[in-house]
């Protein structure tokens, strides 16, 4: 194709496909593209922390991750715990062994129903005189006295094998041997019998029968007879002392225990009892009972 003389050869309007780039200046001044920045809220805060649960909370929480077995197995030993402490202290209140053991007032045991030993022997009256015999058996040692600031009364403290023991509902007693039935015992408390203060020594001779009967309803075997030993008005102060011998059968063995009862003044609300029994068992100590007679007295 022919080209016009003299002229610049034809350029197409538009830059060809692998036409360079022409780098165009632009002024940084009159270009820069401003952008307001949003509004600052203040210095970087991380969020607050959630607030913290309490122990119990916790727990509770905690409680969805333990199996159920294991819940029901520490609920049991809690409260198998529980139960052990309370029975420790429900009968913490036993009392121990001890010189003098507090009496609380007691009605004397339901009268038996009608025998010989209830009814007919025992309400027999007591002879107005009748000496004590110095019973067979060898004497204890006497160790020093007993000083009964509840009834008033002050009488031996005996040496081996007597020791003194709870017994209640006395005040203070002193045992030997086992306690049980036939009982082998020392014992002095208020007396447990409802009566009006005796005015004579005749009333205390009274108090000091019905005082046995009241021993044998608790003291001795049932079935027993009674025959008086002895009967005297106390050695020193105002009161009463009746000896008896208590036969019986126990073990299938015919049996006998020696006893005595003694109602005194010891200027106190009710008339003091002092009651001593021993069964055949201990014979050889017998003698202890002479050794009561002689050295009762009254604070």
């Amino acid at each position: 194709m022919a080209h016009n003389q003299g002229q610049e050869p034809y350029q197409p309007s538009y830059d060809a496909p692998t036409t360079p780039f022409q780098r165009v200046e632009v002024s940084s001044a009159d270009q820069t593209m401003r952008v307001p920045k949003p509004p600052s809220a203040g210095p970087f805060r991380p969020p607050p922390a959630p607030p913290r649960r309490g122990m119990i909370a916790r727990l509770i929480a905690s409680l969805g991750d333990v199996p159920i077995k294991l819940v029901y197995l520490v609920a049991a030993v809690v409260a198998t715990v529980l139960a052990v402490v309370l029975i420790f202290a429900l009968f913490s209140g036993d009392q121990p062994d001890a010189v003098e053991p507090q009496l609380a007032e007691v009605s004397p045991p339901a009268a038996p129903a009608p025998s010989s030993t209830a009814d007919e022997l025992v309400l027999t009256p007591a002879p107005e005189s009748l000496a004590f015999p110095v019973l067979p058996g060898k004497a204890s040692k006497v160790v020093g006295k007993i000083e009964d600031k509840r009834t008033g009364l002050t009488y031996p403290k005996l040496g081996k094998p007597w020791s003194p023991k709870s017994f209640p509902p006395f005040v203070i007693a002193q045992r030997a041997g086992k306690v049980a039935l036939p009982h082998t015992m020392i014992a002095s408390a208020p007396l447990p019998i409802a009566a009006d203060k005796p005015s004579s020594l005749a009333d205390y001779r009274e108090l000091a029968v019905r005082a046995a009967r009241w021993s044998l309803r608790s003291q001795h075997p049932e079935g027993g007879t009674v025959t008086w030993t002895g009967s005297q008005k106390l050695a020193v102060g105002k009161g009463w002392i009746v000896g008896f011998r208590v036969d019986y059968t126990f073990g299938g063995k015919r049996q006998s225990s020696q006893a005595l009862a003694a109602v005194v003044d010891s200027g106190k609300k009710k008339p003091a009892m002092l009651l001593a029994t021993i069964p055949e068992s201990g014979k050889g100590h017998w003698r202890d009972l002479n050794s009561l007679v002689k050295r009762l007295r009254s604070s």
